[in-house]
């Protein structure tokens, strides 16, 4: 009997896999921080025998180098894929024993990256399950924009060509696992669901549904902003990561994080919107720990400048550590536990600013207002309220001076952005109100909305 097990990285939206017989398994894609693989093996009593990638990833850094020193396991990375380390080099076609009856066969599925591979785990020679990677996922394909923009259409035909061939060469009713689509950039849309597979995927996935000109005309009109951390990853991925330390970060006293503000560095506070909007330090920014910190955290701030962190517990901090090294933030520069008043100088007070929801804006009229939209343009693009400004949250601090003059009202999808740059904003010194609402409701308000 085999087994699969999912690690899940929703902070990134990202599975890895762990799959194996009785003695032994293999890793799929493991997250940086491999100490949660190692435990999932040392649950099922298994040695961690073979680790592999199917691309080098360009949305987050590997773990997969550093599980294999750990373990001793065999690294398998597609042959093609140029790094610079000792790996296994694996082709179209090679297949490798796990464990009794159980072998990994690889496919070459290029679409995503050149060198794209996917792996078809075989019970006595029967297909059971396809590690898809970024190659198919649930009702969608990887992104094909991500290596380099002359290469893009190549590869979304590529993408086209790949999903047939898995849909081809192998029995509908095998498992389909791919890493990315439960949230991530490096998907051209998002999954529903939860689980799939080949048969599944041949009745609604529209790379097996449509001819390849069609499918591939809306596969590039429908691609979004990509991560600026993403020119990173793949680098880092290439170079080989250095192994990852958790440890806790030097402590900070208020004197230091004021220190640290003046010198220009960020501070990032990971509580939660309400609790920041309530009270914070002056100058800090809001990136809660409970929402896509990693992904945001690393799309904003400049390469390589120094962060410290404030949370409100030492858990709290060691979680958002772990969700950073996953991207290559690797070591704050200090850290600090508690609340606002415990961060702040002596004589000096926590700062706040409003939330509010849509029909509070509705009633307070737009004299003065000036109302921001923070969201993706894929998505203004279906509806926006009628004379606000348009600014991405990715670009919003680089352009604080791109807005007018007035109280700031700003707004995303959910709320969990709009706390960001209204703590931007804030930081900046800008008189501003956070929406934190759902943009269903903006109309029902009473707010005009009209569609691009």
């Amino acid at each position: 009997m085999f087994f699969v097990d999912t690690i899940e990285v929703p902070g990134l939206g990202n599975r890895s896999y762990l799959a194996g017989g009785e003695r032994t398994a293999v890793a799929v894609d493991p997250p940086r921080d491999v100490d949660r693989v190692i435990a999932a093996a040392a649950r099922r009593g298994v040695r961690i025998s073979h680790v592999v990638e199917t691309h080098v990833h360009n949305d987050y850094v590997t773990g997969g180098l550093e599980l294999a020193r750990l373990t001793g396991a065999a690294y398998l990375v597609p042959a093609a894929a140029r790094v610079s380390f000792e790996r296994t080099p694996v082709g179209d076609g090679d297949v490798t024993a796990l464990d009794a009856g159980l072998t990994l066969r690889a496919l070459s599925t290029p679409g995503h990256t050149p060198h794209h591979t996917s792996y078809v785990l075989e019970e006595d020679r029967t297909a059971v399950a396809v590690f898809t990677g970024g190659s198919l996922l649930i009702g969608t394909v990887g992104r094909p924009d991500l290596v380099e923009p002359r290469l893009t259409r190549h590869l979304a035909r590529a993408q086209h060509a790949s999903a047939h061939r898995l849909a081809t060469e192998l029995p509908d009713e095998t498992a389909v696992l791919p890493t990315h689509g439960f949230g991530s950039f490096c998907s051209s849309a998002q999954a529903e669901g939860g689980d799939t597979t080949i048969g599944k995927e041949k009745a609604s996935n529209e790379a097996l549904t449509r001819d390849v000109d069609a499918f591939v005309a809306d596969l590039l009109a429908g691609l979004d902003d990509i991560p600026a951390y993403y020119t990173h990853m793949g680098s880092a991925n290439a170079a080989g990561p250095a192994p990852v330390d958790l440890t806790p970060p030097a402590g900070a006293d208020a004197e230091e994080i004021a220190a640290r503000l003046a010198a220009g560095e960020w501070v990032v506070d990971l509580r939660n919107r309400i609790a920041f909007a309530a009270g914070h330090v002056s100058g800090s920014f809001n990136f809660e720990a409970e929402g896509q910190l990693a992904t945001y955290l690393a799309w904003l701030i400049p390469w390589g400048k120094p962060v410290t962190l404030l949370a409100e517990s030492p858990g709290q901090l060691a979680a958002a550590q772990r969700e950073l090294v996953r991207v290559g933030i690797d070591r704050p520069a200090a850290a600090a536990t508690g609340t606002p008043v415990d961060w702040v100088r002596e004589g000096e007070t926590p700062v706040s600013f409003r939330r509010a929801t849509f029909a509070e804006l509705a009633g307070r009229g737009r004299e003065g207002v000036v109302v921001l939209d923070v969201r993706r343009g894929s998505e203004r693009a279906a509806g926006f309220v009628e004379s606000s400004v348009h600014i991405p949250i990715h670009t919003l601090h680089r352009r604080l001076d791109d807005i007018p003059d007035g109280e700031v009202w700003v707004h995303c999808a959910g709320g969990m952005r709009a706390g960001v740059a209204a703590s931007l904003l804030d930081a900046a010194g800008r008189t501003v109100v956070a929406v934190d609402d759902s943009f269903d409701a903006a109309e029902k308000a009473g707010l005009a909305v009209r569609a691009a």
